[in-house]
């Protein structure tokens, strides 16, 4: 359950930042600890569903980091 806490903790700690306009790489700290703490808690459940939405939740941050506009 610790897991689970930690998640919805981070969640309100996210929406306080967004509320405040925090600077972005602040906000994006916090999505990081998020996603890695929502792979913890799926993989405590042992969720298969958990862990892909996870995983896919990881990849899209991942790739919304190293995309690059296009110029």
């Amino acid at each position: 359950m610790d897991e689970a806490r930690a998640v919805l903790e981070r969640l309100e700690r996210i929406e306080a930042l967004e509320a405040s306009a925090a600077a972005p790489d602040e906000l994006l700290a916090e999505l990081r600890a998020l996603v890695r703490e929502a792979e913890q808690w799926a993989r405590r459940e042992r969720d298969p569903e958990a862990q892909a939405a996870a995983a896919r939740c990881a990849d899209a941050l991942e790739a919304g980091v190293t995309a690059r506009p296009a110029a």
